[in-house]
């Protein structure tokens, strides 16, 4: 499993979450995106291929996770 370079990307968090630390942040490392929790910064980051990303996103706009099993 390949590793991008995550030392200049531009983390964002929703702007949902307001200014409280139980989130998660995300950024686009090239052709994927990473996500980490914001209370943990160093704890470890997961990487998507930028196309399941987007699949996942449109998922919960669709409502696809709305009620879950």
């Amino acid at each position: 499993m390949r590793k991008p370079d995550l030392s200049q990307v531009r983390w964002r968090k929703s702007s949902l979450s307001g200014d409280g630390p139980s989130c998660v942040e995300m950024a686009f490392a090239g052709n994927d995106v990473a996500v980490r929790d914001t209370k943990n910064r160093d704890g470890g980051t997961l990487v998507f291929p930028r196309t399941e990303w987007t699949i996942f996103i449109n998922g919960i706009k669709n409502g696809h996770y709305d009620n879950p099993v």
